[in-house]
């Protein structure tokens, strides 16, 4: 090991971390920014020194949470394809998708506050999403499910679109059958 790499984290220090990162994503969406941190380590099953040491501050905190949400969000794409035929693994990525997007409106201000200060919380996050959504469309096309046509890039935005009217208590069923309808559109008619 090199004096500048990183030591490998241990299994329990990872899960710890997890723990937290998804208490996190839970406290700001329910109880909004201003939970206590140690309402948040208390519910993730830790101390508050672990969590400090894993995110000295709210705003290290908040980033890494909504960085985590979209990593999950892309990761799953793999396991989709792998167990569904690749029309109902776009169907039930872009419901994965309401649940970041909701997430993510539930920390939107203090990603705000974050990218004010100069620093860039939201990284990659739109290059990920558009790869996940070009890997799931590509496994469509390659089916002759779906029409070519439109671009991920296209399929993103009418999914921003629509999960922003899930954002909106009771309208989660409105967003699914839009998403539907969208689908719907994607299909090649035969």
């Amino acid at each position: 090991m090199t004096k500048d790499a990183p030591r490998p984290q241990r299994a329990d220090a990872r899960r710890n971390r997890e723990k937290i990162l998804e208490a996190a994503v839970r406290a700001f969406t329910e109880e909004g920014l201003d939970v206590r941190l140690e309402h948040i380590a208390r519910k993730a099953g830790v101390g508050s020194a672990t969590l400090y040491r894993n995110f000295p501050t709210r705003e290290a905190l908040i980033e890494a949470a909504y960085r985590n949400e979209v990593a999950q969000l892309c990761d799953a794409v793999p396991d989709l394809l792998a167990t569904q035929p690749p029309y109902e693994a776009l169907r039930a990525w872009t419901r994965l998708f309401l649940d970041y997007v909701t997430a993510k409106l539930g920390m939107a201000d203090a990603l705000r506050a974050i990218a004010a200060t100069g620093e860039n919380p939201y990284g990659h996050s739109r290059e990920m999403i558009q790869a996940a959504i070009a890997r799931l469309m590509d496994a469509c096309a390659d089916a002759g499910v779906i029409r070519t046509d439109i671009s991920p890039a296209d399929l993103g935005a009418a999914l921003a679109g629509i999960a922003l009217t899930s954002a909106e208590p009771g309208q989660r069923e409105q967003a699914e059958r839009l998403l539907d309808l969208t689908l719907d559109g994607l299909t090649v008619r035969r």
